[in-house]
């Protein structure tokens, strides 16, 4: 079975250099690094832990800062690992809608070699998901290249951690309703969102939507993976949301002799981003 971890950090070393500083400068990356506890990995750390965990690929991308130029950084960098390592990591890129230069940066990345966009954090950035002069031009641009979009969408309810923020399920509904053509990848299982395409007619607007599943042992009970694959495999999507937890412990709590888990694991994936049985190539 061919895994693939559809949610992944890394960053440059000499941004992994600057932790106290960027803490300081970007709030929402503060409150997730400030711990000393939290890792923060170069490219090479990836892929040993892949090696370990026996992930065959990565989609990978840097964080999702304010400043557009940070932004540019992480993207430089995970599209050289992605050179480097043309069959383990594939790049997305990160930037920031909410100022002009964030679309700039998004179409650079693309033509780069990047395969998507994201993860982007409206919350830590300073928009909405459901704002259409924002996030209209990126989507737009999106759809031209082909290219999947995830976001990070967080439950309303629920226990309080370093990353959950304001922006769920009725925003990224919102967002998804008004392009409708667009691919979309809500990470942490959409903040429930998911569950809501039990309705009809949120099913049939959420027809191009994925959900990863980055972080779910800090979130829900492992029941929830069978739970969505008797009605859902189609939709979903493995991810770890790596160095923040192991793939390895993500994996553990997959139920592989469920039908549907082969899906979610790795084929899901494949056919999303158009990879080739034997990974590396893509195709918009």
């Amino acid at each position: 079975m061919r895994i693939i971890d559809f949610h992944t950090h890394i960053l440059p070393p000499e941004l992994v250099a600057q932790r106290e500083e960027l803490c300081q400068r970007e709030p929402w990356f503060g409150r997730l690094y400030a711990r000393p506890h939290a890792r923060l990995v170069p490219a090479e750390e990836l892929i040993s832990q892949m090696q370990a965990a026996g992930v065959a690929a990565s989609v990978a991308f840097g964080f999702p800062f304010q400043d557009v130029g940070l932004c540019r950084a992480c993207n430089d960098y995970v599209l050289d690992a992605a050179r480097r390592y043309p069959e383990s990591i594939l790049p997305f890129g990160v930037t920031n809608p909410r100022v002009r230069e964030g679309l700039t940066e998004a179409r650079r990345a693309l033509e780069a070699g990047a395969i998507g966009l994201g993860e982007l954090i409206a919350d830590g950035q300073g928009y909405a998901l459901d704002d259409a002069r924002t996030m209209r031009p990126l989507m737009d641009l999106a759809l031209q290249h082909g290219a999947p979009v995830l976001l990070h969408v967080t439950e309303p309810v629920g226990h309080d951690y370093a990353g959950k923020g304001w922006q769920g399920p009725r925003e990224a509904y919102t967002l998804i309703t008004r392009h409708p053509q667009n691919t979309i990848v809500l990470a942490h299982w959409g903040g429930g969102l998911l569950f809501y395409e039990r309705m009809p007619e949120v099913r049939q607007a959420c027809a191009h939507v994925y959900y990863d599943t980055a972080a779910s042992p800090l979130l829900y009970e492992p029941s929830l993976y069978a739970d969505a694959l008797r009605w859902a495999p189609h939709k979903l999507l493995f991810g770890s949301d790596y160095p923040l937890l192991t793939q390895r412990r993500c994996l553990a709590a997959v139920p592989v002799d469920l039908p549907g888990s082969s899906a979610l694991l790795g084929a899901n994936a494949d056919r999303l981003l158009g990879l080739s049985p034997a990974g590396g190539d893509h195709h918009a």
